[in-house]
């Protein structure tokens, strides 16, 4: 995989699964209360611990699973696996439980919205960390890789903060059934690459065992 496509690929599924279309319309739910200013620097926050998250486990994730002593194929296979089950609500046009709370269950009263729910676990949640340590390991150590995906990771979460800052023009825009079909196409999207990442985490064990 060359660097080309492999930055595409790193964008497509960070983007996918972050979702910040469907993160939209809990973070109006969350943030309705707020004045615009309040409302803007919680989003902020929110982006900046997610962000800072999800680097964390970018540049720590190879060594944290060195640690635990699990490979990067069976991660790969692991990894898939949980994205798929990210996904799989998505064909349905609902919010994957893997990444957030239902509506209704956005924290409890004194509890700092930009951290919980909308950094952990909407945007930053264990499939985001999944993806992103899927992608460390197939940027091998890498610098021009893993540099690319800093990038990456950066990009997607600038992208975040723009739709959510216009989140509710974003709503009124597409309305409720077009971003139920934009979740259902995007559910498809990271079902093929949850797919993926399992045939290649069970093809390069499959290698290693007869190498």
């Amino acid at each position: 995989m060359d660097l080309l496509q492999f930055g595409l690929t790193a964008f497509v599924t960070l983007l996918v699964v972050v979702d910040p279309v469907g993160v939209a319309p809990i973070f109006i739910a969350c943030t309705r209360e707020l004045e615009p200013g309040a409302r803007r620097d919680t989003l902020l926050r929110a982006i900046v611990i997610a962000l800072v998250v999800t680097l964390f486990f970018l540049f720590g994730g190879r060594l944290l699973l060195t640690h635990l002593g699990v490979s990067v194929h069976a991660f790969a296979i692991s990894g898939g696996i949980l994205l798929f089950a990210t996904a799989v609500p998505m064909l349905f046009g609902q919010r994957p439980m893997l990444q957030g709370p239902e509506r209704g269950e956005y924290g409890k009263v004194g509890e700092d919205v930009a951290v919980f729910p909308l950094a952990i676990p909407l945007l930053s949640g264990p499939g985001a960390i999944a993806s992103t340590l899927l992608l460390t390991n197939q940027a091998g150590g890498e610098y021009a890789r893993l540099g690319l995906l800093a990038v990456v990771i950066g990009l997607v979460y600038l992208i975040a903060w723009f739709l959510l800052r216009t989140a509710e023009q974003l709503m009124t825009r597409l309305g409720e059934s077009k971003i139920h079909i934009l979740t259902r196409v995007l559910g498809i999207v990271l079902a093929a690459l949850a797919v993926q990442y399992v045939l290649d985490g069970a093809a390069g064990y499959y290698r290693s065992l007869v190498s």
